[in-house]
């Protein structure tokens, strides 16, 4: 079996932030790994850290609001990558909530703690792991 692709993230040039993408492959995911490597601004919402992506994908069949820590999606509606790490001003309850839904990308391994230290602004590298 083939190894999940890894994407890395460098928030502001501290420690990399590691994905690992989902084993099926998805127009998301593929359009994701084609426009590698790319740089971006950081913006922040809650407990989610999200940037411009320059890609866009349509919304997919198992798309949702609803996500686990750790998780990172593409968000159709604005054309972004999401990192959420805890409750969001949609949150209900403890756990992440997007604004809308998401076509789900994979998720982090290993530390993300990085995440809790990302600024508004904060520039982006995005490439493979």
């Amino acid at each position: 079996m083939e190894p999940k692709a890894r994407i890395q993230m460098r928030f502001g040039g501290g420690n990399p932030v590691v994905m690992e993408l989902r084993a099926d492959v998805t127009p998301t995911t593929k359009a994701l790994l084609k426009s590698l490597p790319f740089g971006s601004k950081a913006n922040v919402w809650g407990e989610e850290v999200y940037f411009d992506a320059p890609f866009h994908a349509g919304l997919e069949s198992d798309a949702r609001a609803d996500m686990e820590v750790g998780e990172v999606a593409f968000w159709p509606d604005g054309d972004a990558v999401a990192i959420f790490f805890g409750r969001t001003p949609a949150s209900t309850g403890q756990e992440p909530r997007a604004y809308s839904p998401c076509n789900i990308l994979g998720k982090v391994i290993g530390d993300f703690s990085e995440l809790k230290h990302v600024r508004q602004g904060s520039a982006v590298e995005v490439g493979r792991a």
